[in-house]
């Protein structure tokens, strides 16, 4: 039974985050954590995360806009380090409120609450009129890195950061999508460094059901892949600006 939950989870959320360019991470792990105990569940999530995220590497990369990557991706990667060496400082940080849902333990943390408020505050942002018609000045692009790296190394959650400025950035469907492609793989390659070195060696993997959830989420990707064609960019803002509501009320309320 939890291969098939597992398998159809990963399936959908890569076919959904292929357009969104985040998520696969924040949605699969709760689900793999209903089966698993969470340094498993994280475990799993990562490496199907990190190798989805190089099979669509080289699907779309050559796409991707070099400029951005640049002023993005670079400070990107050097705050992902830190994001993630912090985190086991932080890790042992009070939770703030801890409540039970049909069983099962919840648990709300200073980090998860600060991201997920600060995301929604982003999406409200976005919805006001005049802000959806600004497009990004280049110069704000750095900035975005940071927040994406820092907060990818911390939590996982750098994807959302990413999309929310690239939208910004005046780039057509294909190019938002495979530049957020190569920079989700930059961004957790840093992190993979520290994870791999942190709880990755000390975990007891499930392989077979890495394996499961990989070719699942490949699966995906490959559909996501055949579909971009004929979707637009409003539909690729739609699916980013649900998504984003979805994982900030999420880290907000303690579920994922």
């Amino acid at each position: 039974m939890e291969a098939v939950v597992i398998a159809s989870a990963s399936f959908f959320a890569a076919l959904l985050t292929f357009f969104s360019g985040f998520g696969l991470g924040t949605l699969l792990m709760p689900v793999a954590a209903i089966f698993f105990p969470p340094t498993i569940a994280i475990a799993i999530t990562a490496v199907v995360h990190f190798a989805n995220n190089v099979l669509k590497f080289f699907l779309v990369a050559k796409s991707a806009n070099i400029k951005v990557l640049l002023s993005f991706g670079l400070p990107a990667v050097v705050f992902a380090f830190l994001g993630a060496y912090l985190l086991g400082f932080l890790s042992d940080m009070d939770v703030l409120y801890a409540y039970k849902f049909f069983d099962k333990s919840f648990f709300i943390t200073p980090i998860k609450l600060s991201i997920g408020l600060l995301i929604l505050f982003f999406v409200m942002l976005e919805s006001l009129a005049f802000f959806s018609k600004i497009a990004l000045d280049k110069r704000w692009l750095p900035l975005g890195g940071v927040l994406s790296g820092f907060f990818g190394g911390l939590s996982g959650n750098q994807g959302a950061f990413r999309s929310m400025f690239l939208l910004k950035a005046g780039l057509g469907k294909e190019q938002f999508v495979a530049t957020g492609v190569v920079l989700a793989v930059m961004v957790d390659s840093a992190r993979m460094i520290i994870y791999k070195e942190s709880f990755l060696l000390h975990t007891e993997i499930d392989w077979s059901m890495i394996l499961i959830a990989t070719s699942a989420a490949f699966l995906g990707t490959l559909v996501g892949n055949r579909v971009l064609k004929k979707v637009s960019i409003e539909f690729i803002r739609i699916v980013v600006s649900v998504l984003l509501v979805i994982i900030s009320l999420g880290l907000i309320s303690g579920v994922i």
